[in-house]
C-alpha cells in the first residue's frame, strides 16, 4: 500500500461560520493508494474527535498502526488497491493542522485561547480547499465515526455534488445535552487546572508530566466510550494483583485501566486543541442553519448508509434512527439505510468490532 504523508499550507483567509477569519492555515493529511486518471476514485475518511490523519498502516519505530488500519489497506473494506483514500487532520487538532498550539501571523505569537472557535462546517470548509487543489472534484465517498461521521454528513448536507455516497457510524445529526455533559466536564477539568495558566504553557510542557486534571476528566470520557456490558465483561470485580485489597489506594483492574488510559492521553494531547474540538461537538447540529432537520436532509443528494451501535451510551442509535425517519418522512426512504449493530462494546465499536459492520462499509461502496 502507498502511503504518503504531507502537510499543506493555504495563504487564502477562511471565513469562518463564526464571522471570524482564519488568515492562512495548514492541513497536515494522509494518502492511501493511488488516484486513478480522472480521479473519480478517491475515498474521504474522516478521524473522530482524539484521532489524527493516521488512519492506516504503521510508521517505522511505531508499535501500532492507524486508527482504522484492519479497514484500510490492499484487498481490505476500503481497498487502495482500488480506492485512493485520504484522511485529513482536522482544523484545531494538534497533530500538523492548525489550531491553537500554531503561530499567529499577526502578531508572531501562538495564537492559544486567541484562536477562533471552529465548527464542523469549518473544518470541512478547509478539507474542500484542500480536495480542490488535490484535484478531487467529487469524491467516490465520504465515511466517518462519530466527530468524523458529522464531519459525513455535513458534506451531504452542504456540498451535495461532492459525493454520491455518505457513511456514517456511531454519529448523531446534533449533539445531545448528555454529550455535553461529558464534554463539559473535560473543559472544567482543563480550564481550573493551575498548570493550565489560561493556555499559556510550554508546547511540549505535558510529554512527561501530564495536566493531572485533563487525565481525570479524560476518565469520565473514556467512561462515556464504553459501556457497563462491556466494562464488566473486561474487567469484571478483578483486583489488581499486586495492590492490597485493603490498601486505601489499592485498585481494581477496571481503575487502573482508566488511569493508564488517561494519563497517556495526556501526555500526547493538546488540552488546548481538546477544549476547541469538544467545542466544535458541542455546536453541530444539523439543522441549526436551516428551519428543520427536514429542510437540512432536503439537501441530500448521495445514498447514505447510517451504522449505529446498541450498547452506544455517547451518540445513541435513536439519534442515527431519526435521520432515517425524517428521509422517509421527506418520501426519500429509498436514499438511505440504517443498521444497528448488535453490540455491547459501546460507542467505540466502530474502532474496535470491525467484523460486526465492515460488511456493511463494503455493501455501501459496492451498491
Amino acid at each position: 500500500m502507498k502511503i504518503v504523508t504531507a502537510v499543506e499550507h493555504f495563504d487564502n483567509q477562511l471565513y469562518l461560520e463564526s464571522g471570524r477569519i482564519l488568515e492562512g492555515y495548514d492541513l497536515a493529511y494522509e494518502t492511501y493508494g493511488t488516484l486513478n486518471h480522472d480521479k473519480s476514485n478517491a475515498i474521504v475518511v474522516f478521524h473522530a474527535l482524539t484521532g489524527s490523519h493516521h488512519a492506516a498502516g504503521r510508521y517505522e519505530g511505531d508499535s501500532k498502526p492507524g486508527w482504522w488500519d484492519p479497514l484500510i489497506g490492499d484487498g481490505k473494506v476500503i481497498d487502495t488497491q482500488k480506492y485512493f483514500v485520504i484522511c485529513v487532520n482536522i482544523l484545531g487538532s494538534c497533530f500538523g493542522s492548525s489550531g491553537p498550539t500554531s503561530m499567529d501571523k499577526k502578531s508572531g505569537k501562538m495564537f492559544r485561547l486567541n484562536f477562533p472557535v471552529i465548527t464542523i462546517s469549518d473544518m470541512v470548509s478547509a478539507q474542500m480547499s484542500l480536495f480542490k487543489r488535490l484535484g478531487i472534484e467529487k469524491a467516490y465517498a465520504v465515511i466517518g465515526g462519530s466527530l468524523g461521521g458529522m464531519q459525513a454528513l455535513c458534506v451531504g448536507v452542504e456540498y451535495p455534488e461532492f459525493t454520491d455516497k455518505v457513511v456514517m457510524l456511531a454519529s448523531t445529526y446534533a449533539t445531545s445535552a448528555w454529550a455535553i455533559s461529558f464534554n463539559k466536564i473535560a473543559i472544567e477539568g482543563i480550564v481550573n487546572d493551575p498548570r493550565f495558566q489560561n493556555g499559556n504553557y510550554e508546547k511540549e510542557e505535558f510529554a512527561e508530566l501530564p495536566l493531572n486534571s485533563f487525565a481525570i476528566a479524560r476518565m469520565a470520557g473514556h467512561i462515556s466510550f464504553l459501556s457497563p456490558r462491556s466494562m464488566a465483561k473486561k474487567f469484571g470485580r478483578n483486583y489488581v494483583e499486586t495492590d492490597g485489597l485493603y490498601e486505601l489506594f489499592g485498585r481494581f483492574q477496571v481503575e487502573r485501566y482508566l488511569e493508564y488510559n488517561a494519563y497517556n492521553f495526556a501526555k500526547r494531547f493538546d488540552p488546548m486543541s481538546y477544549i476547541y474540538i469538544v467545542k466544535a461537538m458541542n455546536i453541530f447540529d444539523a439543522a441549526r442553519n436551516y428551519d428543520s432537520l427536514k429542510a437540512s436532509l432536503a439537501n441530500i443528494k448521495a445514498k447514505m448508509t447510517l451504522i449505529s451501535f446498541q450498547g452506544d451510551l455517547l451518540f445513541m442509535p435513536e439519534e442515527m434512527k431519526t435521520i432515517q425517519n425524517t428521509m422517509i418522512d421527506m418520501g426519500r426512504g429509498d436514499r438511505v439505510e440504517y443498521f444497528c449493530v448488535d453490540s455491547s462494546y459501546g460507542h467505540d465499536a466502530f474502532l474496535v468490532e470491525y467484523d460486526k459492520f465492515d460488511f456493511y462499509i463494503r455493501k455501501a461502496l459496492n451498491g
